[in-house]
């Protein structure tokens, strides 16, 4: 039977004699609505899977009228599916796949096992694993692989904007996480539901200690009088640029005392060489080794390093009067004051251990302090030598009888 699907069409719709009656739209070829016997409604559309007479006729149901389509709401979905449809698309064989398809708590799962456990740092995966666990999973845990859209993770990303970049973090792990989807055809090739999605603006933190707050930090370290493997640490982040990371897990057979650096087997960048100016051997050469325990900063667990340096590190900052100022800002100060010394930048980034150039150059506004330096003892000298006689500024250039 063939007429226009609307409400009063629908609701006059019934099954006859026991068996099923389908209403086809006029208005919309290939959208139909089905009475079944039972007395449910139910809308629909019908194509040809594929070109030509020969491609099979499929059927894929949209839904239950009133449950909650109407007719207009089915005819609009329709519409969508067979722009699908005309496209090459096959939505009964798309809703296959998805019934198929793992939850995306399994997939983190294989992804976790297969992917970041294998290829990542574990501190990296630890993290990675924090982040699905507490922002993802709560919300899409559940949800098919499949099924996941663009629409989903912009409201996942939206809903922790109280925190920027964390995330654009989780945002950054999913994106990583459903390319591995694609690669095992979980998901079809380019439908990364993270594509496009925009994310928020952040604040590079960048905080250089003066010369008069290294001051009040040197005090203040004269002063503590707690653990001094903390004390320590803080003084070797400052005197080394190091990353907390690898201060802390710093281990005295890495050091080569002759050569003044140690030779640590990995860190963010991998293998690296950590240079000790005398600043940081005198500081060695202070802490005691503790038998049975391979760590320059001892913890107090037996055998271990020190796990947190942020407790010491409040009661430090604060005694400096430094309550804005990270650990981390340590490291920026010594980079900071490389490069305003006149330290070429590819040689800052060796010592920092940056494995990209661009990571340096966030400290290439800080060389402009030599060269206004310079500048200003050529500009006094030139100032000078105008005050006096020609004589003076002979020396300068070229002189009067030469020209």
């Amino acid at each position: 039977m063939r007429g226009k699907i609307t409400i009063r069409s629908v609701n006059a719709l019934t099954a006859t004699d026991g068996k099923e009656s389908t209403l086809r739209d006029v208005a919309l070829s290939g959208f139909e609505v089905r009475a079944r016997a039972g007395g449910a409604k139910v809308y629909a559309i019908r194509y040809r899977a594929g070109s030509g007479r020969m491609a099979p006729v499929k059927r894929f149901t949209i839904g239950k009228h009133g449950d909650p389509w109407t007719p207009d709401e089915a005819r609009q979905q329709a519409r969508k599916l067979l722009a699908d449809v005309a496209r090459g698309q096959d939505p009964a064989l798309a809703k296959a796949a998805s019934k198929r398809s793992p939850t995306v708590a399994k997939l983190s799962r294989r992804y976790l096992a297969e992917h970041v456990a294998v290829k990542l740092k574990s501190s990296t995966a630890e993290e990675y694993c924090r982040l699905l666990a507490r922002c993802v999973l709560p919300d899409i845990g559940n949800r098919s692989v499949h099924a996941i859209t663009r629409s989903d993770m912009a409201r996942l990303h939206h809903n922790h904007r109280a925190t920027p970049a964390e995330a654009n973090q989780l945002l950054l792990i999913c994106s990583a996480m459903f390319n591995f989807a694609e690669r095992f055809g979980l998901r079809p090739d380019g439908s990364n539901p993270c594509r496009h999605v925009e994310r928020f603006p952040t604040r590079r933190h960048e905080r250089f200690l003066s010369a008069e707050e290294l001051s009040r930090l040197g005090t203040a370290l004269s002063a503590y009088t707690g653990s001094a493997f903390a004390s320590a640490a803080i003084k070797l982040l400052v005197f080394t640029g190091a990353r907390l990371g690898e201060i802390l897990g710093l281990q005295w057979h890495w050091i080569d005392f002759y050569r003044s650096e140690a030779r640590l087997p990995d860190s963010k960048t991998g293998a690296k060489t950590l240079h000790l100016p005398p600043p940081a051997l005198a500081v060695l050469a202070e802490l005691p080794r503790i038998e049975g325990n391979p760590h320059v900063i001892v913890g107090a667990i037996p055998g271990k390093s020190l796990g947190d340096l942020e407790r010491p590190w409040r009661a430090i900052r604060k005694a400096a009067g430094l309550d804005d100022v990270r650990l981390h800002d340590l490291r920026h100060s010594f980079a900071s004051a490389a490069v305003a010394s006149g330290m070429g930048l590819p040689i800052v980034g060796a010592v920092l251990g940056h494995a990209r150039a661009a990571t340096t150059e966030r400290y290439a506004h800080l060389a402009s302090d030599p060269v206004k330096a310079a500048a200003a003892v050529v500009a006094s000298r030139l100032a000078a030598a105008m005050a006096s006689t020609d004589a003076a500024i002979a020396p300068l250039g070229r002189s009067q009888k030469a020209q």
